[in-house]
């Protein structure tokens, strides 16, 4: 491809709403171009590292018996009816009428497309496992894109769906589908990418992992210890935290007039936030059912966590009404008289396990001292469970070693589904007996636009990407530097009819821009290798050549530039199989 063909200017200035590294550069190397919030056009630069990507993952889950099909964007909205989560999921789910005023809705994930066509197709035992996967636009009516491609509203994503005949099946090919994973993020050149156990949310499922792209502008927060034995997300990490009962003293009614946060109590009383107990209230954002939560006041709850653990799938705050209606007193509330029947009463372990705290009294003004859950909550109808967010520093679960936090983008998740969508739609199986059984699925996502934003947050400098050879828009750039003199423009001309024909991928620029703006250009393509062709290197019928990324340059003679990116190229190739 010549520059002045191209379809895509490099811009020099930073765009005013950009800030992180992967948006300032996408918009001015010419890879995207928004069209409105979180809805980006891709130009042809950028279109081929995506074709690139999407050529990798294709080859990787073809590895593992995949077989590629295509579902459609818009889907009725009977089959997520089926599922539950047309009802479940909030606005997220753009929701809207065709013509003869059908509900349909666009898809943000198919697991009930592909439920739906499995179940046309596959009726008996000997036609399992099967996976199934497609490359496809998704739409995710998202309240707040940012950062670029990092979070959209419509987006492009390999999903895949595996079916099995039982757990133990799915539990063997989800070990596959993981180290497809691996491999696919290292032949993307992806620097450090961890996978995580994770919480499945709203693809419901048991066991999931998350593949977190380290780097700074992560919107996720990823806990592990120093040899990375122990990996978590925020939503499910755990920490080997100890706490001590002491002696239980006699429970007392204090007077602590204006003290309604845990820091006014803890200085009022004099002792330490860890001594106290904090009231959190939710509701059930469905039913209204109120959440009574007490956690040591040193903590935060976790509402993922509590979700689980409660099984509500959508909690928010509740309001005073609600707990006063339940007894509690606003900032002055504890479990203690409270009827459990009445109301749900989750204890975290931080609380349960902790002696002589100083909680509400449920009366204005007024604070226990020396509350003990054991005994003062003895016969009372609650939940103990932990709840409690963890924090940076806390002990390991595994070794004990303090917790570290990292910051990453998650590019991709794979979940053991189960049979959530199977029970609930019906598609089911013949066994060997001829008795019907519901298939048992796994499902296996990439977010291939936010794969490519995140290789150049872990692979870039001030000037622009570093690509990676394997998915750079080109392997080679040639930059000729006064193509109308000595020569110059004829020998550029030769060098990039022989790339071609030796099969490299190469991008000529053929403009006769300035040097400068010429390799300001470059810097912001990316492309690993350059070959610059001036009057100055033809004299001793040399050409400069530079790898992208690298502040050293080295003089070749021309004719020897072909073998040369040829070993390069192939050397290069090699680090990603």
């Amino acid at each position: 491809m010549r520059m002045s063909q191209l379809v895509g200017r490099r811009i020099k200035e930073d765009p005013k709403d950009a800030k992180t590294v992967s948006h300032k550069f996408l918009i001015r190397g010419g890879y995207v171009r928004p069209v409105s919030a979180g809805i980006y056009s891709l130009l042809p630069v950028g279109k081929r590292i995506v074709a690139k990507i999407e050529k990798i993952i294709r080859e990787e889950m073809n590895r593992v018996d995949g077989q590629e099909v295509l579902m459609p964007v818009v889907l009725p909205a009977e089959l997520w009816q089926e599922s539950g989560r047309y009802e479940s999921v909030g606005s997220e789910l753009l929701r809207f009428k065709d013509r003869n005023d059908k509900p349909m809705l666009l898809a943000m994930t198919h697991e009930e497309g592909i439920t739906h066509l499995v179940r046309t197709e596959i009726n008996s035992y000997k036609q399992l496992p099967v996976m199934l996967y497609q490359i496809q636009t998704k739409y995710r009516d998202e309240a707040r894109p940012r950062a670029g491609l990092i979070r959209v509203r419509e987006f492009t994503m390999k999903d895949a769906y595996s079916f099995h005949t039982d757990q133990a099946d799915l539990e063997k090919y989800y070990v596959r589908c993981h180290e497809a994973y691996v491999r696919i993020f290292r032949r993307l050149g992806m620097k450090n990418v961890l996978s995580i156990e994770a919480n499945s949310g709203m693809m419901g499922g048991k066991v999931s992992h998350e593949f977190m792209a380290i780097c700074d502008c992560g919107e996720d927060t990823v806990i592990t210890n120093s040899d990375h034995s122990y990996r978590a997300n925020r939503e499910i990490a755990v920490a080997a935290w100890k706490f001590d009962k002491g002696e239980p003293l006699p429970l007392e009614k204090v007077h602590t007039p204006g003290a309604k946060t845990i820091e006014e109590v803890a200085d009022f009383l004099g002792v330490k936030a860890e001594n106290t107990g904090k009231a959190v209230f939710y509701q059930d954002a469905r039913t209204g059912e109120l959440v009574f939560v007490l956690i040591r006041g040193d903590f935060e709850v976790n509402e993922t966590k509590l979700g689980n653990a409660v099984r509500i799938p959508e909690l928010k705050f509740a309001d005073d009404a609600a707990i006063l209606a339940a007894g509690a007193v606003p900032g002055f509330a504890s479990p203690v008289g409270i009827d459990g029947k009445k109301v749900r009463i989750v204890i975290d372990r931080s609380a349960a396990e902790s002696g002589n705290l100083v909680v509400g009294a449920n009366e204005t003004g007024y604070h226990y001292k020396n509350f003990n859950f054991d005994r003062d909550m003895a016969g009372a109808e609650c939940l103990v469970a932990d709840i409690a967010t963890v924090r940076e520093g806390d002990p390991c679960p595994l070794t004990g070693e303090p917790l570290v936090f990292s910051r990453g983008i998650e590019v991709g998740n794979i979940f053991q589904l189960g049979t959530k969508y199977t029970e609930s739609m019906h598609c089911e199986y013949l066994d060997r007996d001829g008795k019907a059984r519901p298939m048992v699925m796994g499902c296996y996502g990439i977010g291939v636009g936010r794969a490519m934003a995140a290789v150049i947050e872990q692979s870039s400098d001030e000037y622009g990407p570093i690509w990676p050879l394997s998915i750079a828009p080109y392997q080679v750039q040639i930059c000729a530097v006064n193509p109308g003199k000595d020569n110059v423009g004829e020998v550029c001309e030769k060098l990039y009819a022989d790339l071609q024909a030796a099969g490299i991928e190469v991008l000529y620029d053929d403009r006769g821009e300035k040097a400068g703006s010429m390799f300001s250009d470059a810097d912001l393509l990316g492309i690993p290798f350059r070959l610059v062709v001036s009057p100055k290197t033809l004299a001793d019928g040399q050409a400069e050549f530079k790898l992208r990324g690298s502040r050293d340059a080295e003089r070749i003679a021309v004719e020897e530039a072909i073998p040369l990116l040829k070993r390069k190229i192939e050397a290069e190739n090699a680090k990603y199989l």
